[in-house]
């Protein structure tokens, strides 16, 4: 375990190292952020000393050396449009983002994973064949129209949703928080429904796939053999044995909700790091981009990581090396 750990540790840090050089060598050729601090009126003089005090001056290895020092400091510079740390902001932001990601992912398994296991186990049903229908429906909308739908119909027409905003909310531990408040609940339900419909319909489809492979395989024939009830039959001993590719398929779309929410966060003017990274890509305020991409690669190499850690907790045959 400790060999594979680090490998683990040092493939990741390869991983996010490249994805360094991306960004710094993406945001390099992406206008010129000294025109974001000066006024508009300055001269050449005032342009000239912006840019030697921003490092522009430099070359862009020398840049870069700064650049990835800085990282390893922890300062990923001030935001130049909001004149604080960008790290700071994202991470005041990035509450938001997880509650409706997490609240998206808790309604896509409930949805899902029962849906996906009674189509598997009676894939030529008539009520299986309408939820095939409907996931694929699920996948084929997108999701800034579901969610203008779901404004208009639930917020503007019956009134049951507030339409946008995040509601009250009571700080834990430093952190805003909206899960734990009734109005906080009826702001977060229509983005994390507009959220989870795609993810809902994947892991759907990708459970009935594999109770259909396993509904082949002897033990589930021994099973009803021996007359285990068709409940355990399916839950303990189907869902048990085709979670593999459910796991990765759930910890990718986990990352990838959180990395790209940013649209559902703009329609519900939800105050998350999807519509600061938007916000900022408009106002071309770097600093804020990079703390952004930096974050979302480290979120997508944990949950990889993870995901690995839990495919030896479902099934034992399972090593790590």
């Amino acid at each position: 375990m400790l060999g594979y750990l680090t490998k683990r540790l040092i493939q990741m840090t390869i991983v996010l190292w490249v994805v360094s050089v991306i960004v710094f060598m993406m945001m390099s050729f992406t206008g010129d952020p000294v025109f974001m601090v000066v006024p508009i009126d300055a001269t050449d003089a005032e342009i000239a000393q912006a840019r030697r005090i921003l490092g522009l001056d430099q070359s862009l290895l020398v840049q870069y050396v700064k650049f990835l020092t800085s990282i390893f400091e922890g300062d990923f510079g001030r935001s130049y449009v909001f004149r604080q740390p960008a790290l700071e902001l994202i991470l005041q932001r990035m509450p938001a983002t997880v509650e409706m990601v997490l609240v998206a992912m808790l309604i896509a398994l409930v949805i899902s994973i029962p849906l996906g296991v009674y189509a598997g186990a009676n894939p030529e049903s008539r009520i299986s064949k309408t939820i095939m229908a409907g996931s694929l429906l699920g996948i084929s909308l997108p999701g800034f129209w579901v969610g203008m739908m779901l404004i208009y119909l639930l917020a503007v027409q019956w009134g049951w949703f507030p339409s946008s905003g995040r509601g009250d909310t009571v700080e834990v531990l430093g952190m805003r928080i909206s899960l734990l408040t009734a109005d906080g609940w009826t702001h977060i339900i229509l983005p994390a429904v507009t959220l989870s419909l795609a993810t809902t319909a994947i892991i759907l489809r990708i459970t009935r796939a594999g109770m259909m492979e396993v509904a082949r395989q002897d033990y589930m024939k021994f099973a009803r053999a021996k007359g285990v009830a068709p409940r355990d039959v399916l839950f303990r001993h189907g869902l048990k044995n085709s979670l593999i590719p459910v796991v990765t398929i759930f910890g990718l779309q986990l990352g990838d909700l959180i990395a790209f929410a940013t649209i559902t966060e703009t329609i519900f003017s939800w105050p998350g790091m999807g519509k600061l990274l938007i916000d900022s890509i408009y106002r071309a305020d770097r600093p804020v981009i990079v703390v952004y991409l930096m974050l979302v690669a480290l979120i997508f190499v944990v949950i990889n990581f993870l995901v690995d850690l839990l495919y030896t907790l479902i099934d034992p045959r399972i090593t790590l090396k």
